[in-house]
């Protein structure tokens, strides 16, 4: 959710506009783009190192980013209408597919990301990637988990935090074999949950999600973009990092009418950097949670 009161006040719009964020986040990275593609300056602070930013996330009760804000005034970058009304502008909503086109992308997500995890080298899945601590192992985990929270929300009704989908694997998930079966078994769930409930669910009603007021379609799309921005990074992965040419690569057309990113990794930081750490985050080591 969203801290709002006082946005677009005279003296709230003379404080700094402040982005945090982290290399690699897809909301992050849409967050700057968004502003940078209304002419919105911003202090741009990256999470992981500035250490101060911690403090100032903590006095505004939070512990998650993407988060803009002017002074107390904050908005979770997953809502756009209020990140607009933290930087003091106008912004009508865009367009988005039916439910149905949505449903479709995200089956070809799926299975594009099983495909390409079956071409990383057991021995490179715990490698991390650059400017933050997510493995290999982890990034393509985090593809197949954003859709099972959905998931979850919709068939169990359970929450849809931010924890949830977080790319920290469970314990029972140790091996290669075990990851597949869990990206193969959330692709099945997904398409079988679509011919018995999806073709009839109100996308309209609210999306009961921890990032703000959306409602279900958004989610979806959400979920849609999500999983396939991270899918982009991992066709990336494979091509920088590893030398391999993935096995049919997904193009722009296969993400047509979904609002992803300009920038598959970030727009500040470069994918050509160095491993963030030797390890990659755990629960023990959490910093954003």
């Amino acid at each position: 959710m969203s801290q709002l009161e006082g946005a677009g006040t005279p003296e709230n719009l003379a404080l700094p506009l402040k982005v945090y964020w982290q290399p690699g986040c897809s909301s992050c990275l849409k967050t700057k783009e968004f502003l940078l593609d209304h002419g919105i300056a911003f202090e741009s602070v990256n999470v992981l190192e500035d250490e101060e930013s911690f403090k100032e996330l903590q006095a505004l009760g939070v512990r998650m980013v993407p988060i803009a804000a002017r002074g107390k005034v904050w908005a979770n970058g997953a809502v756009f209408r209020d990140v607009a009304k933290v930087a003091g502008f106008d912004y009508d909503d865009h367009k988005m597919l039916a439910p149905d086109e949505m449903k479709d992308k995200i089956l070809v997500i799926l299975e594009a990301a099983q495909r390409y995890l079956a071409q990383i080298p057991d021995d490179r899945l715990d490698e991390v990637l650059p400017g933050r601590p997510r493995s290999y192992r982890q990034l393509v985990y985090h593809v197949f988990d954003i859709p099972k929270v959905f998931l979850d929300r919709v068939e169990l009704d359970s929450p849809y935090t931010y924890e949830a989908l977080k790319s920290i694997l469970p314990d029972g998930m140790a091996t290669k074999a075990a990851l597949m079966a869990y990206g193969a078994g959330t692709r099945e769930r997904f398409a079988a949950w679509w011919e018995r409930d999806g073709k009839t669910t109100d996308f309209t009603q609210p999306g009961k999600v921890y990032y703000g007021e959306v409602t279900l379609h958004e989610v979806l799309e959400r979920t849609g973009w999500h999983s396939g921005q991270h899918t982009r990074q991992i066709i990336l992965m494979l091509r920088e990092k590893l030398g391999i040419e993935p096995d049919g690569p997904l193009e722009d057309a296969d993400f047509a009418g979904l609002p992803m990113p300009k920038n598959v990794w970030d727009n500040e930081r470069s994918f050509g950097e160095e491993s963030y750490a030797e390890t990659a985050e755990s629960w023990d080591t959490v910093k954003i949670a």
